[in-house]
């Protein structure tokens, strides 16, 4: 007599889920953009902050829905963004994204992990992200393996 047993699914493996984008959600304040489920529940808001200093840029900020600080960005003047764990953009550098080109119709962007590369002299990318404004679409990649498209 013959048994079957059910599939065995790993414990850890990520639901995908679609987000939507609005700057237009009921529930958004103006200038507000907003990440969206399919239920229309609001899961991410990111708030621009305009710098009340001369001597510091414009941050944005990325909350979760209940509006706690997740990630702050902070633009350079080399073209450059950092990204900082919280509201404080002074400690915990998670990120770097840098601008490697910038065309009429495809811009790429290199990121770079700092936990990844903490210890070394030179940083390594390890995303790439590759997109087209007017299809309004972007391609991650790390590596030569495709990570996720918009």
């Amino acid at each position: 007599m013959a048994t079957t047993s059910a599939p065995v699914y790993p414990a850890n493996t990520p639901i995908p889920f679609d987000l939507f984008v609005s700057k237009k959600h009921r529930a958004l304040p103006r200038g507000v953009l907003g990440f969206a489920d399919s239920s229309g529940n609001i899961v991410f808001k990111v708030n621009r902050q305009d710098s009340k200093s001369s001597f510091s840029h414009a941050k944005a900020i990325l909350l979760d829905s209940a509006g706690n600080p997740l990630i702050s960005l902070y633009p350079h003047n080399d073209g450059s963004w950092q990204g900082f764990k919280g509201d404080d953009g002074d400690k915990n550098l998670i990120f770097k994204v840098q601008r490697v080109l910038t065309k009429f119709t495809r811009t790429e962007l290199e990121v770079f992990l700092v936990s990844e590369n903490q210890g070394q002299g030179e940083l390594t990318c390890d995303f790439k992200v590759i997109g087209c404004h007017f299809q309004r679409s972007c391609t991650i990649y790390k590596g030569d393996s495709i990570v996720a498209q918009l």
